[in-house]
This record gives C-alpha cells, sequence and structure tokens, in this order.
C-alpha cells in the first residue's frame, strides 16, 4: 500500500502509518509533539508553521521513509 504524504497529512497519522516517522517529527519538532493532544487533529504544515519551518523539509524526509519501506 503506498501512503501519500503531503503538508496536509496529520501528524498522528504520519506517526501511527509510517515506520520512523516520529523520529522525524521529534527531529524538527521536539519530543513536545507526542504529548500533545492536536498530534491527532493537526498537520504536518500547521506543526511547520509553529515552529517556524517549511513544510516541504518535513514532508519530504517522511517521504523518503515512505520511499525506504516501500521495498520490503
Amino acid at each position: 500500500m503506498k501512503i501519500e504524504v503531503t503538508k496536509d497529512t496529520v501528524i498522528g497519522d504520519a506517526i501511527k502509518n509510517i515506520p520512523g516517522a516520529d523520529k522525524v517529527i521529534e527531529k524538527f519538532f521536539g519530543n513536545g509533539c507526542f504529548t500533545c493532544p492536536g498530534i491527532n487533529m493537526e498537520s504536518i504544515a500547521f506543526g511547520a508553521a509553529m515552529h517556524n519551518m517549511a513544510p516541504e523539509t518535513i514532508v519530504d524526509e517522511i517521504k523518503k521513509l515512505v520511499e525506504n519501506n516501500d521495498g520490503t
């Protein structure tokens, strides 16, 4: 199954469905995301805006995880 990751992807969905996405989120946003209730409704774009980052940076890194896990 191909998982599509965009800036509109909900952070919690990415963490649940993509192995290693939690490490990417922690790298860019810190571990505070994991205790925030918003994780299940806020998008990567929203998180990026809250941390003054370009959402493409996070999306690109998560997409690499999807591509790397695709062949297994």
